[in-house]
């Protein structure tokens, strides 16, 4: 999975930074503010990839003694700096030119190069996307979940981050064209402001979503109920167990999970050998029917005779 999220991070940068430049370019000469709007998203989405492939980089830095679990929280950290980058960069500069273009109004010029930009650049973001989303929904099958459902619980964060950037990207093309073609149309240079305004509020609410799934995982975020509610049931239904006390999980990254499991021993678990055994034989299966469980640590608690 490390290997395609790096060829769609890749994929996304490159594209990213091919239509910064394009669009910077046809920016100046048009005029348009809704165009170096998205000239500075596409900067701000470029710097990200960095971010991103730092992210895959470095999560699959070996366990240590400082680090037991490996450093697979860093996906996360990295992915959060990239949502702070749309923020800054992307919306910032977004709004800001907006409202400059919206107090002090200049004419839009040469609309053959800023619509062939804004479609050329639709092309791109657009193959981009689709490499994201098809490798989303994959994982999703894979692991029997709905595309939705996986986007929100355990995508891997510099896939999902690349995902909601062209997801954006595609919308804040349409709404750069709908500004400068009313702009075109009416005379009124108020409507390519506000579609930079417009872009700028888009990616507001795309960083504000990234940086929140960022930080629940940051901070320790267990799998979803109802897979640990499988895990349990799972565990609870081997020979040997009476049930299971407590269940505790932490995703330690899209792919890695800790799971600690205290349980109650029937009877015929009498001795350290066969309670070692049984202990064996769980987290085997456990690790069989949920791949992502890398770590599980069972508490066995004899039942009273």
């Amino acid at each position: 999975m490390a290997e395609e999220s790096e060829g769609t991070v890749l994929l996304a940068g490159a594209a990213n930074l091919a239509i910064a430049v394009a669009k910077c370019i046809a920016g100046l000469l048009s005029g348009s503010t809704a165009l170096l709007a998205e000239a500075a998203h596409s900067v701000a989405d470029t710097l990200n990839q960095v971010f991103l492939m730092t992210a895959l980089k470095r999560s699959r830095k070996p366990a240590d003694g400082k680090h037991p679990f490996g450093y697979g929280l860093e996906r996360y950290f990295w992915s959060l700096l990239a949502a702070v980058g749309i923020f800054v960069l992307g919306a910032g500069f977004s709004i800001a030119e907006g409202i400059r273009a919206i107090l002090r109004p200049e004419p839009v010029a040469a609309l053959l190069v800023a619509y062939g930009v804004l479609a050329v650049s639709f092309v791109f973001e657009a193959i981009s996307w689709l490499k994201a989303v098809r490798q989303l929904r994959r994982e999703a099958a894979e692991q029997g979940d709905s595309a939705l459902e996986h986007l929100r619980e355990s995508a891997e964060p510099a896939v999902k981050t690349v995902a909601f950037e062209d997801s954006a990207a595609l919308i804040g093309l349409l709404l750069a064209a709908v500004g400068i073609t009313l702009t075109a149309v009416t005379g009124k240079e108020f409507f390519d402001g506000a579609a930079s305004v417009a872009i700028g509020i888009l990616l507001v609410g795309v960083a504000f979503v990234l940086g929140r799934d960022n930080k629940a995982m940051l901070i320790g975020q267990a799998l979803p109920a109802a897979v640990e509610d499988q895990i349990r049931a799972e565990i609870a239904g081997t020979p040997g167990i009476d049930s299971v006390v407590e269940l505790l999980s932490l995703r330690l990254a899209a792919d890695q999970v800790l799971v600690v499991v205290r349980v109650d021993l029937d009877n015929s678990a009498t001795t350290g050998a066969a309670v070692e055994k049984l202990a064996e034989q769980i987290d085997t299966q456990v690790r069989r029917e949920f791949p992502a469980v890398r770590h599980l640590f069972l508490d066995p608690t004899p039942s009273p005779s």
